[in-house]
């Protein structure tokens, strides 16, 4: 019986142990919405500086809250570092 607990006991603190370096080890996601200046919004995984001014980062839950029209549109997203300018992308 003393050995049933002992195997029990320590396979639950590896098991523990396991679930501690699984989650130190995740990264939490960081997916974003740009807009420009100019009603040009974009989904991306990363905050980069882009060039000029007028853009404005949020979070990726803003997308939804919004009213797409004339003033702003969504834009499709793309592979690689870039931006929108004037509904075009443009690569870094």
């Amino acid at each position: 019986m003393l050995f049933l607990k002992t195997a029990v006991s320590a396979a639950a603190i590896t098991m523990f142990m396991a679930t501690g370096a699984l989650v130190a080890t995740t990264e939490t996601a960081s997916a974003r919405m740009v807009c420009n200046s100019e009603g040009d919004c974009w989904h991306t995984e990363r905050q980069y500086r882009y060039p000029g001014t007028g853009y404005v980062n949020h979070n990726d839950d803003w997308y939804f809250h919004q009213k797409w029209d004339d003033r702003r549109h969504y834009r499709d997203t793309h592979e690689g570092r870039g931006y929108y300018k004037s509904g075009v992308w443009v690569t870094f």
